[in-house]
């Protein structure tokens, strides 16, 4: 099922090694988008400070709507990105840093 915003349609998301997919939203961060597709990724703050939720964006664009999210510039040059606060701005595939 294709997931509609008032704004636009929905991207792919993927999570590997489990290969499982979603509709990601543009206007929703892929943490939540994650949630309505029913799967739960480790997460605490929700705010992009307290790490628990970092993966590996093997590819695709996110975008982040705070100037900072908790990355050093390392992850960020490496991909990680933080899905409580990245939105989808392409269709993505992400590897979980933490097994579930």
């Amino acid at each position: 099922m294709q997931y509609e915003t008032a704004c636009c349609t929905a991207h792919k998301a993927q999570i590997t090694p489990e290969e499982s997919q979603f509709d990601a939203p543009p206007d929703l961060p892929l943490l939540v988008a994650a949630e309505h597709a029913g799967r739960l990724l480790a997460s605490s703050c929700r705010n992009g400070t307290c790490r628990t939720c970092i993966c590996l964006l093997v590819s695709g664009q996110v975008a982040y709507r705070i100037a900072w999210p908790g990355l050093s510039a390392e992850e960020k040059a490496e991909g990680y990105i933080l899905p409580c606060v990245a939105y989808p701005v392409s269709d993505v595939v992400m590897r979980l840093s933490r097994p579930l």
